[in-house]
């Protein structure tokens, strides 16, 4: 079938929906994310009016894309986990030790789905620790509905991407941050770096369906990870900044010394 018939027939598809397309482009990533498991979540998420119209998108990741959406005078944001190229692996590397999902099947769709409500319960958890992340709103199979960190339909920029008038005053900021998430929400981000932090009056964090308990068997090795990042991102940026033993034991409580 020719790219316009495919094109045709997905829109055709969505009009009998009730899903609107606002942005042609959307359509031209159809077929890699707008399969029948993620359309029939879209259908009953636009039937309980959780959007009302989607966007273009403003995020290709490894694993998801990002989608602008329309819920009545607001915009949301929807992220779509795509269950054909999800890295089953890495997904499994960390829900496996992960007490909330012990119960999860070995296939690639209900792992997509676990990590789905997973990313929903750790933005939660953050946002209830005072964080800055966006906020959940709902989630439905491999579909994350989110409020939209930006303006005028742009998300915040990266922070690899921002000229910052005070790196140390935002250094501070972001360990400040870890040390709350580990703490508070008893979350370690687990992928935590300058792609993953968007910036504008503050730090932002985003992207935390690999974020794991305290309790993990690899949260120590997460947050060492996390920290690392951090700091070279910041020695990049002329930063005065502390040891990463430093900072992970004033985190953690513990007494780890440098080998």
């Amino acid at each position: 079938m020719k790219i316009e018939k495919k094109e045709e027939s997905f829109d055709q598809r969505l009009a009998e929906m009730g899903i609107r397309i606002k942005d042609a482009d959307t359509v031209k990533v159809s077929e890699n994310v707008f399969d029948e498991v993620t359309l029939l979540a879209l259908y009953k998420l636009i039937h309980k009016k959780w959007f009302s119209a989607l966007g273009g998108s403003i995020s290709t990741g490894k694993e998801a894309n990002v989608f602008l959406a329309d819920r009545g005078e607001e915009t949301v944001a929807i992220k779509i986990y795509r269950i054909q190229s999800a890295n089953f692996t890495t997904m499994s590397s960390y829900i496996q030790g992960d007490r909330r999902f012990t119960n999860v099947k070995k296939s690639r769709k209900e792992l997509v789905f676990a990590w789905t409500k997973k990313e929903f319960s750790n933005l939660a958890r953050a946002q209830e620790a005072g964080l800055p992340v966006p906020e959940p709103l709902v989630w439905d199979r491999n579909i994350l509905i989110m409020s939209f960190l930006g303006e005028n339909e742009r998300p915040y920029p990266q922070l690899r991407n921002v000229e910052l008038e005070d790196p140390a005053a935002v250094y501070a900021s972001i360990t400040g941050m870890i040390d709350t998430l580990y703490k508070k929400a008893e979350l370690v981000h687990g992928d935590l770096s300058e792609f993953n932090i968007l910036y504008h009056d503050q730090p932002y964090l985003i992207d935390m369906g690999q974020s794991v308990t305290r309790d993990h068997p690899r949260a120590l090795q997460f947050l060492m990870r996390d920290i690392r990042n951090i700091n070279r991102f910041f020695k990049k940026k002329g930063c005065d900044v502390k040891t990463e033993y430093e900072i992970f034991n004033a985190v953690t409580g513990l007494n780890v010394s440098q080998p």
